[in-house]
């Protein structure tokens, strides 16, 4: 049996037949949850311009913090906070190291906005939400956009403490099918090709010249002996990877792995925010059948907050220079 469901208040509904299942004797019934439609340009400017009421400040200059990471929000002078609860028909982070809010304030001197928590697929949220503050952004008038992660290193040349500069990814679910641009194509996305495009290329997602000046920072700071670069890996989670997923991640040219970020930066250049990415590699995945270790997320946030202070300087010189 089709069960079909209409979510009052929307623009338009994607309708998808859910499963109906009666178990025979008790009367049991189990429905699929319907996907829910993604909202307009003019409702995302509708929760743009309440944010925008919020706070004093108009950042062109936005940063979503990572796992463990958002200890970067906490040194923004002079700030604004808007919890995520706040903000009508907005996402909620569930993840331990995610706050959920919005700083506004100001970094190195600019004024900027971070998020502490973002959201991600296995939380239950599609694509086109996980990727969703980032349209806020845009119309907030956000023209750079950092994204930072936790992730497990991939390449055994990396180190439990090294900062990755993304220069590139590979999205697994976009590879199975799944995409934040999946679904209506929104013209007025502006970005550098002019409308926003059915069929936006990302071969260039993370910008050469913000790259180029976080390796010159690094090396001003002393950072070179753990700063890498390369190849981020999204998979969906929450399980963490298997030994063959590993090596099949590897043999494709990852260099670490992570369940967040690719979404962002996607929706960033599609409507032509510029993007800075970095992953900070908090354990190295299980490539071995005879290991003994298992990855955990308390190393994950333990190993966020013991390498945070490098992290911030980074980022907030960086932002100092834009």
């Amino acid at each position: 049996m089709l069960y079909f469901r209409v979510v009052p208040g929307l623009r338009r509904v994607w309708l998808q037949p859910t499963l109906f299942q009666a178990t025979k004797g008790r009367g049991h019934k189990l429905y699929s949850s319907m996907a829910e439609a993604s909202p307009s340009y003019e409702d995302i400017q509708k929760l743009s311009d309440f944010i925008l009421t919020k706070t004093k400040h108009r950042p062109k200059i936005a940063v979503i913090c990572g796992s463990g990471l958002g200890g970067l929000a906490d040194i923004v002078e002079d700030q604004n906070a808007i919890d995520y609860s706040e903000i009508p028909n907005f996402p909620r982070s569930t993840v331990p190291g995610h706050k959920g809010r919005m700083v506004f304030g100001l970094l190195a001197g600019k004024t900027v906005v971070c998020m502490q928590g973002r959201f991600h697929p296995y939380e239950g949220y599609p694509l086109w939400k996980v990727a969703l503050p980032v349209r806020v952004f845009k119309l907030m008038g956000i023209e750079t956009l950092f994204v930072t992660n936790a992730a497990g290193a991939l390449n055994s040349s990396f180190n439990v403490g090294d900062i990755m500069l993304m220069k590139d990814h590979i999205s697994m679910p976009g590879l199975a099918g799944d995409n934040p641009l999946k679904g209506h194509n929104e013209d007025r996305w502006e970005n550098f090709l002019g409308s926003g495009p059915r069929f936006p290329a990302v071969s260039d997602a993370y910008n050469s010249e913000l790259r180029q000046m976080a390796r010159d920072i690094g090396k001003e700071l002393g950072f070179e002996s753990f700063m890498q670069e390369g190849v981020y890996v999204q998979v969906g989670g929450p399980s963490y990877e298997t030994i063959a997923e590993c090596k099949l991640l590897r043999m494709l040219g990852g260099d670490a792995v992570g369940m967040s970020t690719v979404p962002e930066v996607i929706a960033a250049r599609h409507c032509g925010i510029r993007v800075f990415g970095m992953s900070l590699v908090t354990n190295m995945v299980v490539m071995d059948y005879d290991a003994k270790g298992t990855v955990n997320h308390e190393e994950v946030l333990e190993t966020g907050r013991r390498r945070a202070q490098d992290m911030q300087k980074l980022v907030s010189k960086m932002i100092g220079q834009l």
